[in-house]
Parts: structure tokens; C-alpha cells; sequence
């Protein structure tokens, strides 16, 4: 009850010494009392840098009442702002450009006062800075530099290795990451969809951005791509979508005002994928190479993306193969073949594992394998290591049974290859090729054996002896050819029991 009581007594104590007051005495207490600035009263001067006409110091002159408290905010019209009483504006390119100076009172008011400034001419030195450069080339590069996805992600350890998490030349984060932590693309991913065909040419001179592409199907994503970046929707694939795109001719500009570069591009320009802005974060750059993040405010996502210049952008070359020696063995007794490709060049629908038609000594196995010489030319049975080389040191005989009926046509000259084929009837023989795979002409330098004149209507059982040629080291591949080659006779023969080893 007595705590009661003293409260009562503070708050009669307070109400009196309020209505002890006068009104003057309240009011002047009221934010109605803090001295306002009006745009009549707000000044700035201009000067022009002694190094380049395009450089140019604004300075606030504007009295402020000492019964207040202001804020200041300068617009200068080329993308930067300040609150500082003096700043710097730099105006690379000719042009009109309003710069604005704000006075914000503490009850809200401003006021304003702006000026149009003008620059008959552009000072390309102004953007001569590191990352103008290693963007475009400089000014002295007229035809700019050309960038593209890395496609085959040749560069993006470079960039994990600047202390990025990033797993690709594409990936998601969450957003604020600069990462991919979410996903990242692997080598030519995105190969089934236009993207990389498209060309990023930065030219200094002008700002110049031209973006070319092959065909007009643009890429990115579905939740912006129609309400941020305006494009016209015809397809989808899960987050993804298609659009309308062919690419043009834009500019763009840097601000390199914060942490990271933040480049802009113009009208509808993007760079490959449309992840929900126009707005490039380069978060990694050198002349070479340039990981680029875009903050994807509609999904809350950050978008990185790496980039090379056009003619770094190869594929890797597969690593090297080692010599092995591993033995080969298919004798058609199962559904598929096990290891010998039939090269058709030209059709071969009649060839298939078969049962056995002559079961005889020699050869009593159920199955076999009929094969149709086709009328192409160069048609062929084959076998390629897929990652290794022959070592012919001590796997160097090729035995095979082979069936070489009478039934068909040894007599009729055939079309050719050309002249240089002299033989042009369909042969009863058997040639075994080694090849290089790897080499542009792989018959250039092969090594073949020819067994001709085979006798007919019985299983053979021959090998084919490769120890002449054990020191060779670069092949890796096998070819099987009935009836000779460099014609368009055709034929059946039937080979069983295929067998590579020592």
C-alpha cells in the first residue's frame, strides 16, 4: 500500500510541474521549432580537376542553422552517390548528367538543388583501371576481348584456390555465400541447351558489350525471367526456362566502389544464364579468368559463374593411356557381344549371334557369329581399348575360327573406292589390323595381316602372329575384315571364338 501511495505522489508531482508550463515553453521543444532548410538555401560549387576536364569536385556551401541536425546526399548522376561535404565525380563518357545535392532535416524536410553538368568529350583514361583492363584490354585493344563460359571448368580450382567454394563454371549458394555450395555444374553440363554458344565481347572504347550467340533460345531462371527480366516465356525444365533471346549490342560500366567490382549491363543483356539480375559482382578477376556473382534477391540465392577468354576454352585432352596386357576372349555364346563392335559403314542388319549352322570338328560350340560384309567399302568388325595400349611384348597373337561359305558371289566386279583399289571382287580371306585409335588417319600407320585364299565350306582355326611389330607401343585398337576392302561386293561369314593373348 505505501509503494502505492509514493507513486501516486510522483504523478501528481509531474502533472503539476507540466501545467506549470506555458505553451511558448512546450512548443518550443516541438520538431514544428527545428530550423528547416529550404532549396533556396542549398549551394554547391564545381571543380574542374587540372588533369582532365571529365573529373570534377562538388563542394556543399549550404549555411545549416546551428539548431539542428542534417544529413546530406549527393546524387551525382553517374551511378555514385556520398554523404560527404565534398565529393569527386569522374565522367569518363561524353554525355548530360544531373547531379543532385539532398539536405534532409531532422522532421523529414528536403531539400534539394540540381545541375546538369556536360562533357563534350570522353576521357577513356579515366577507366584505365585494373579491372577495365583485364575486362576488355584496355583502349588501345579497339576489338576488346572475348569471353565465354568454362565450359570444361578448366579454371574453376583457380578460383576455389582464391578462397572461393566453388565447384564449376555455374553454381548456386545461399545467398551473401559467393559460393556454389548448393551445386555446381560439371564439364560441358549444360551442353544440350544454347549457352555456350554465346560470346561476351567487352570493348573499352565505348563501353561496348556485343553478345553473339547461335541460334535465339535464351536460358535461365523460371522465377525471373518473365517478372524481373521482362523476357517472353515458351518453355521450361523444372527451375529453369526458355525464352525468346539472340543477343545485340550494349554497353556496360563498372562501379569500383566497394569490395567487389560490380558491373552493369545495359537493356535486356545477360551473360549466359539469367539468374534474376543485371548486376555482376566480379569476385575474382584476372586477364585471363573472371568469376562473376549475381544476387538473386527474388530466390535468395547467389549465383556464381566462371568465365575464360574464347580460345582457352578446350576441352582437356584425355589422360594418356599405359601399356597393358590384357587378354580378349568372345565366343557369341551370350546375348551381347562382349567385346567386338561390328563398323557396318553402310548397313549391316543381317548380321547377328546366330546358332551354329555347320557344327563340325573344330567348331561344335552352339553359337556363333554371322557376319554381313555390307556394300560399304570399309565395313569391319573392331575392338578399341578404352584406356590403354596394347603391350605387344607379350600379348601379341590373334586367333579366331572362321567359316568361309562357297554360296557367296566371288566373281562379280564391284564398285570401288576408287582407282586406287585394284581388286574388286568380294575375297574368301580374313585381314586383322592393329591401329592407333589416336591418330588422325589410323591406316597410315597400322600394322596388317592377311590370310587369303581361304578354303571354303569348313571352320579355320588361324592366329594372326603381331610379335614382329612387340615394340610398338601406340596401338590400341583391333580390326577384323572379311572379303577385303575398298569394294561393295557383299557376304555372309560367320567367326567364332575371337581371342587376343600371349
Amino acid at each position: 500500500m505505501k509503494n502505492i501511495i509514493k507513486q501516486f505522489s510522483w504523478l501528481l508531482l509531474l502533472l503539476f510541474i507540466v501545467a506549470g508550463c506555458s505553451p511558448q515553453e512546450m512548443d518550443d521543444y516541438s520538431l514544428s521549432k527545428v530550423a528547416m532548410v529550404t532549396d533556396d538555401m542549398v549551394s554547391f560549387t564545381q571543380s574542374v580537376s587540372p588533369t582532365s576536364d571529365n573529373v570534377i569536385t562538388f563542394t556543399s556551401t549550404t549555411e545549416l542553422p546551428d539548431d539542428g541536425v542534417y544529413t546530406i546526399r549527393w546524387d551525382l548522376g553517374n551511378g555514385a552517390s556520398d554523404n560527404k561535404s565534398t565529393v569527386t565525380g569522374i565522367y569518363p563518357f561524353a554525355g548530360d548528367y544531373t547531379v543532385t545535392l539532398s539536405i534532409y532535416s531532422a522532421n523529414g524536410v528536403v531539400a534539394k538543388k540540381s545541375v546538369v553538368v556536360s562533357f563534350p568529350d570522353n576521357d577513356y583514361s579515366l577507366v584505365d583501371t585494373p579491372a577495365y583492363r583485364n575486362l576488355t584490354g584496355g583502349a588501345e585493344d579497339a576489338d576488346g576481348k572475348t569471353w565465354v563460359f568454362d565450359q570444361y571448368n578448366n579454371f574453376a580450382d583457380e578460383v576455389k584456390a582464391a578462397g572461393f567454394n566453388v565447384k564449376g563454371h555455374m553454381g548456386l549458394g545461399p545467398q551473401g555465400s559467393r559460393s556454389q555450395e548448393w551445386w555446381g555444374a560439371a564439364s560441358n553440363d549444360k551442353q544440350a541447351w544454347e549457352m555456350y554458344s554465346s560470346k561476351f565481347t567487352f570493348i573499352q572504347n565505348g563501353v561496348q558489350l556485343i553478345i553473339e550467340k547461335e541460334g535465339n533460345e535464351g536460358y535461365g531462371r523460371k522465377a525471373s525471367a518473365a517478372s524481373v527480366g521482362g523476357f517472353t516465356v515458351h518453355g521450361e525444365s523444372g527451375d529453369d526456362v526458355f525464352f525468346t533471346y539472340s543477343g545485340g549490342d550494349y554497353t556496360f560500366s563498372l562501379d569500383e566502389s566497394g569490395e567487389y567490382p560490380i558491373m552493369t549491363l545495359s537493356g535486356n543483356a545477360y551473360l549466359g544464364y539469367y539468374a534474376g539480375s543485371q548486376d555482376y559482382e566480379i569476385i575474382y578477376q584476372t586477364d585471363k579468368v573472371m568469376a562473376l556473382r549475381v544476387n538473386n534477391t527474388v530466390e535468395s540465392q547467389d549465383w556464381v559463374f566462371i568465365y575464360c577468354l574464347e580460345e582457352l576454352n578446350v576441352e582437356a585432352p584425355p589422360a594418356p593411356k599405359t601399356l597393358k596386357a590384357v587378354p580378349l576372349f568372345e565366343d557369341f555364346e551370350g546375348d551381347e557381344y562382349l567385346v567386338l563392335k561390328q563398323e557396318d559403314m553402310g548397313g549391316s542388319a543381317k548380321s547377328a549371334i546366330i546358332g551354329n549352322p555347320v557344327p563340325l570338328p573344330i567348331n561344335e560350340s552352339a553359337s556363333v557369329y554371322r557376319y554381313w560384309k555390307s556394300t560399304g567399302f570399309y565395313s569391319n568388325l573392331s575392338f578399341t581399348a578404352p584406356d590403354y595400349k596394347f603391350d605387344l611384348t607379350t600379348q601379341n597373337k590373334i586367333r579366331v575360327k572362321v567359316f568361309i561359305p562357297a554360296f557367296n558371289d566371288y566373281t562379280t566386279e564391284n564398285a570401288t573406292a576408287g582407282s586406287w583399289i585394284s581388286n574388286t571382287k568380294l575375297q574368301p580371306q580374313l585381314a586383322i589390323k592393329l591401329q592407333d585409335s589416336e591418330h588422325p588417319a589410323p591406316w597410315e600407320n597400322q600394322t596388317e595381316i592377311v590370310k587369303a585364299n581361304l578354303e571354303m565350306d569348313k571352320w579355320l582355326e588361324l592366329e594372326f602372329d603381331f610379335s614382329g611389330v612387340a615394340g610398338r607401343e601406340d596401338y590400341d585398337r583391333i580390326v577384323i575384315q572379311f572379303g577385303a576392302e575398298g569394294h561393295a561386293g557383299s557376304g555372309f561369314f560367320y567367326l567364332d571364338d575371337f581371342e587376343f593373348g600371349e
